[in-house]
């Protein structure tokens, strides 16, 4: 059985990191090449396909739907769109640098929130392991650091909603024992109405273009149609990998994306690369190798349930 739990782990990975990195250079070609910036809105119709997609699943009997208290779907659902609108928005009135901070800031507030409100304990190894891994993708990633107080108020209220809608994504599963299928199902029509109602107008403000105006050529509704089929396994595997390891691991996989990214982006797209990008990236890559030895390591030291449930893995 711990066998078969660490192959689907694995599997969840995998599927996580190629749906991602897919997804980024779908929407790169269809935001940068094509000139559809309209990301909000966009994500409002991956969220609508990804739950069209589990309601046809579900009618099929691919998984059986469990009913979660309305309240708390409704609440989780809203919680989670309105963090990607502000992150959205802080990409909008932040500097490209400022808003990579804002993404390295969720892996220690969520450390620090986990720590506080439930008592998780992170040992020494894998704080200096998770300090070497952003370190690395800061490096790699972050060049202008632009401050504004908008910007730094949007910034701050993304990496609080991020933070916390990521733990609950992991808490819900196993408290209520819902699967990542069952929560994403239940919650997806949320997610997606809020940014639906908001995304066009957070889009106007961030674009100062309509996307009721836009001309959809044959080539940008291809691109949006594969987009929106990529984000049905980008969204299943994020509340896998969630569900099955812990928020702090999925923040780690993201930055493993970050790099791979920027390496994709150098290798297909001939984006520029430099030392400084490259070196950033051996050392993300080491903070990461440091991480998984270290959760390896303590978690035969400690029962399935006390230890961090983390990549054998990454």
């Amino acid at each position: 059985m711990a066998a078969g739990f660490q192959i689907g782990v694995i599997g969840s990975l995998a599927l996580s990191v190629a749906s991602s990195v897919s997804i980024v250079l779908c929407n790169k070609a269809l935001i940068s090449t094509l000139g559809f910036p309209f990301a909000t809105t966009l994500t409002s119709w991956h969220l609508m396909v990804t739950f069209c997609t589990l309601h046809v699943a579900q009618r099929l009997r691919f998984f059986e739907p469990k009913a979660i208290d309305g309240q708390t779907v409704i609440l989780f659902g809203l919680l989670n769109g309105t963090s990607i609108g502000l992150l959205n928005l802080s990409l909008g009135f932040n500097s490209i640098g400022f808003y990579q901070m804002t993404k390295l800031a969720i892996i220690p507030f969520t450390v620090l929130l986990e720590t506080i409100f439930l008592k998780k304990r992170f040992s020494e190894s894998i704080k200096l392991s998770l300090l070497v891994l952003l370190l690395g993708v800061g490096i790699a990633s972050v060049t202008d650091l632009k401050l504004n107080l908008l910007g730094s108020i949007l910034s701050g209220l993304a990496i609080a909603t991020t933070c916390v809608g990521q733990i609950l994504t992991n808490t819900i599963q196993k408290r209520l024992k819902v699967s990542s299928t069952q929560l994403l199902y239940q919650s997806a029509p949320y997610q997606a109405a809020i940014l639906f109602a908001s995304g066009p107008f957070v889009d106007q403000l961030l674009t100062n273009r309509s996307v009721f105006a836009h001309k959809y050529s044959a080539t940008v509704l291809g691109f949006i149609v594969l987009s929106c089929l990529i984000a049905v396994s980008v969204n299943f595997s994020t509340f896998l990998v969630i569900g099955t390891t812990s928020p702090v691991t999925y923040q780690v996989l993201g930055h493993l994306k970050t790099c791979l990214v920027l390496s994709f982006g150098y290798t297909l797209l001939h984006d520029p690369f430099t030392l400084r990008n490259i070196l950033g990236i051996l050392i993300a890559i080491f903070g990461m190798a440091l991480y998984s030895y270290f959760s390896v390591r303590e978690g035969k030291k400690k029962s399935a349930n006390d230890a961090l449930p983390v990549s054998q893995l990454l």
